[in-house]
């Protein structure tokens, strides 16, 4: 099972591990592309307005700019440990046992604006790239990875149920065909459903920690179900590859 999960814009700073070796992330094939984006997001750093422009952000982001300028020597942490906020809260993946964070490391991948997708257990600095971003003098990040992305996802999860709980613009960057999504629903006392956007995100990072957590082995929609059931969420089955998790 390959459970794959949206980035966040927060990132935890520093790290033990060294500077960022493309060679030694997962899916080498990916690299060409790695390797443009940041060398375009290291020559953007120079120049903070135009940062400031591509990457949406305001003033005061001296940080997220000082980062991207050195993507090439700052220190590296594993992915999971990169990421922060809502999702990864909900995840709580410090409170894995040691068997536990190596099952993490198996079934988790994470989707990247920068990267693509990184395993669990890749080691990445800190950086600020979104993915509907568009850097000056390339393409769109879709039109980047589309070429490349897809192959990369089915090659890593060849016979592999595939669990996708990106966002819709990481999805875009490279679909999973057949992959089985969850759309997180505010169920109100008149039976209407709506969609909601906060709790989206803790809802299926409590989706992903069952499924870290459990000791089945899921081949389907249904055994994905009953993980998710076990784990105390409400779950539903859309079709054949949508779950509803109903809060």
């Amino acid at each position: 099972m390959l459970v794959l999960l949206p980035p966040s814009e927060t990132k935890s700073d520093g790290g033990t591990g060294p500077a960022l070796d493309l060679d030694a992330l997962s899916m080498p094939q990916l690299t060409p592309v790695r390797d443009k984006l940041i060398d375009q997001l290291i020559a953007l750093a120079a120049d903070p307005d135009a940062s400031r422009a591509a990457l949406g952000l305001g003033t005061g982001a001296e940080t997220e700019i000082a980062r991207n300028a050195a993507l090439r020597t700052s220190p590296t942490r594993p992915a999971l440990e990169r990421y922060t906020g809502v999702l990864y809260d909900a995840l709580d993946a410090k409170a894995f046992t040691r068997v536990q964070r190596e099952k993490a490391r198996a079934r988790l991948a994470i989707g990247s604006a920068l990267f693509g997708v990184v395993r669990a257990g890749d080691p990445i600095p800190a950086y600020r790239l979104s993915g509907g971003s568009k850097l000056p003098g390339l393409p769109t990040l879709s039109a980047l990875w589309r070429d490349h992305l897809p192959a990369a996802l089915a090659e890593e999860a060849a016979g592999e149920l595939v669990v996708d709980l990106r966002s819709g613009v990481y999805q875009q960057l490279g679909r999973v065909p057949g992959a089985v999504t969850a759309n997180v629903l505010t169920e109100h006392p008149d039976g209407s459903r709506t969609v909601v956007s906060h709790f989206n995100k803790h809802h299926k990072g409590l989706l992903a920690r069952a499924l870290v957590l459990t000791r089945a082995e899921p081949t389907d929609i249904r055994g994905l179900a009953r993980v998710a059931v076990k784990a105390g969420l409400r779950i539903e089955i859309a079709s054949a590859t949508e779950l509803l998790v109903l809060t």
